[in-house]
């Protein structure tokens, strides 16, 4: 989520899933205990079919060490590299955004060639001079991208990142049981038959979310007097919540125990997998677009090798396993086209959403020092 600060963002961001990753001795995993318990368990996963892949240039003696989130690529991811690209991978896991973040941030060489970020955090990276710059040249599979990945707010051109992995926030519910949420005040002021059945999320941009829209403002605001607002809002909405819940909503659906919930729409895939009745709708006061990003460090000593990686996972074959997998739309077109993809649209409709529609909704960017904001809000708000 979302892998943003439970993962998510999730990823998404945000995402953190169980599936631990693991290959040849060339790979590492570092996932928390605590990050582990507590996020959902993955769809059933299979290794990642082998891709021709050109490499950018000369790679000999170069190696990689990529972060990214448990779960969020295939478990032979390293020793597909290394057999396309003749490169040595390590895989490290972060389970959060910020857990990434702070080694990266830290000062000096921080050992990451690539890590796997959510668009706004990116966007910090770049702006705190971290990240080297995309050379499209060196990435011919970029070419497989939708036009619209290369209009996201955070990087226009994807100057500095490449999206791995887009989506958008909504409500997901029983539609056996209740009819369709239309807006996001069925979550913040539900029915009688919904109140003490609904769910929101504490990520501190997702909890603010269904409150600001619903007032009309947008997700990136930083007025004060907006942000009070939808705090009000939200601390109103408290009596009629089961709970705030990041990681297990889907669960509470398929168990009966919600009726809708703020979700990502990947993770609601989750619980249509084991139950067709729980859908996916976006409220008519709009929603995010969120992405999760490739970035390669200004302080790689292997950004050919960097490049190399990036162009790997937008080969097809690559980027259709993510969509696979882990049941969120990719920014690749290439992708999305393979047959196995689409046909996933039937179960999972809000898999062939377009991106044209994607980029109706407001695209999450970093805040900078007003981020803070938003951290305050979501503490008042869980806190009273």
């Amino acid at each position: 989520m979302r892998r943003r600060s439970t993962l998510a963002l999730v990823g998404l961001a945000t995402c953190a899933l169980l599936v631990s990753a693991c290959s040849s001795g060339s790979t590492s995993t570092e996932t928390s205990a605590a990050a582990a318990s507590a996020a959902p368990a993955a769809p059933a996963a299979s290794a990642a079919p082998a891709a021709s892949t050109p490499a950018a240039a000369d790679l000999s003696g170069q190696t990689l060490t990529v972060s990214n989130w448990a779960g969020y690529y295939p478990e032979d991811l390293a020793a597909q590299v290394e057999k396309a690209l003749g490169v040595p991978l390590t895989i490290a896991n972060h389970a959060t955004n910020e857990e990434i973040m702070a080694k990266l941030t830290a000062g000096g060489d921080s050992g990451f060639d690539v890590a796997f970020v959510s668009g706004q955090y990116a966007q910090a990276l770049n702006e705190a001079g971290l990240l080297e710059p995309i050379d499209h040249g060196k990435i011919p599979n970029i070419a497989n991208l939708y036009p619209e990945a290369t209009q996201l707010a955070f990087d226009p051109g994807n100057a500095f990142s490449v999206p791995y992995t887009w989506g958008t926030t909504g409500i997901c519910y029983r539609s056996d049981l209740i009819p369709e949420p239309t807006s996001w005040n069925d979550i913040l002021a539900p029915s009688a038959e919904n109140k003490g059945k609904v769910t929101q999320m504490t990520t501190e941009r997702w909890l603010a979310l269904p409150a600001l829209k619903s007032l009309g403002f947008s997700i990136n605001t930083t007025d004060d007097g907006q942000l009070q607002q939808a705090k009000d809002l939200l601390i109103a909405s408290k009596k009629d919540l089961l709970a705030y819940d990041d990681t297990t909503f889907y669960s509470r659906l398929v168990n009966g125990e919600a009726n809708a919930v703020v979700a990502w729409d990947g993770w609601c895939n989750y619980g249509t997998a084991e139950n067709p009745d729980i859908k996916f709708t976006i409220p008519k006061e709009g929603s995010d677009l969120w992405s999760d990003t490739m970035v390669i460090l200004k302080s790689s000593k292997n950004k050919e090798a960097a490049h190399a990686f990036i162009n790997f996972i937008l080969d097809p074959a690559n980027h259709a396993w993510v969509a696979e997998n882990i049941l969120y739309k990719v920014p690749n077109k290439a992708a999305m086209d393979v047959a196995a993809v689409k046909e996933m649209n039937a179960t999972y409709p809000n898999m062939g959403m377009t991106p044209s529609d994607l980029l109706k909704q407001e695209v999450v960017v970093d805040l900078g020092e007003d981020s803070v904001k938003y951290t305050d809000l979501a503490t008042e708000v869980t806190s009273s």
